[in-house]
């Protein structure tokens, strides 16, 4: 069954609250730029709650978009190259200081945060999940 909606909007908030955050733990000490590791902890967990944020907005935005394919969904690797547009869009609204912890934020660190996040989750999604909750597919993509 291809994902509904609001199991694309479940699956996104579920990955980057629990899969991004335990990845965040593991990167922030190593982020590159001149802060410290509890400055790295507070800009990582400002920019998953930015892409938790824009993230639903585009799956909106997706969801009218896969209503002109015929299979309603995209082919995995778009799954994977759709970190582009939304890493941009992410770091645009993380520079303009909507969060505090996110206004200074080097590119480097941007790039290797958002980047190995959105893989790790993209990796996850597209092989332990289905795994271990093999209802999620069939329920259109709802954990709930």
């Amino acid at each position: 069954m291809v994902p509904t909606l609001f199991g694309r909007i479940q699956t996104r908030i579920f990955v980057i609250a629990v899969v991004g955050g335990l990845w965040a733990i593991v990167i922030s000490p190593v982020l590159p730029g001149r802060g410290s590791i509890g400055d790295n902890y507070r800009t990582m967990y400002a920019i998953l709650l930015i892409v938790l944020v824009i993230g639903i907005v585009w799956e909106l935005i997706y969801h009218g978009i896969q209503q002109f394919r015929w299979e309603k969904d995209w082919p995995t690797l778009f799954g994977l190259l759709l970190g582009v547009p939304e890493g941009f869009v992410a770091f645009f609204v993380a520079r303009t200081g909507v969060l505090p912890a996110t206004e200074h934020i080097s590119v480097a660190a941007f790039v290797v945060g958002f980047g190995t996040t959105w893989l790790v989750t993209w990796l996850f999604v597209n092989g332990p999940m289905r795994v271990f909750t093999v209802h999620w597919r069939f329920n259109g993509g709802r954990l709930v």
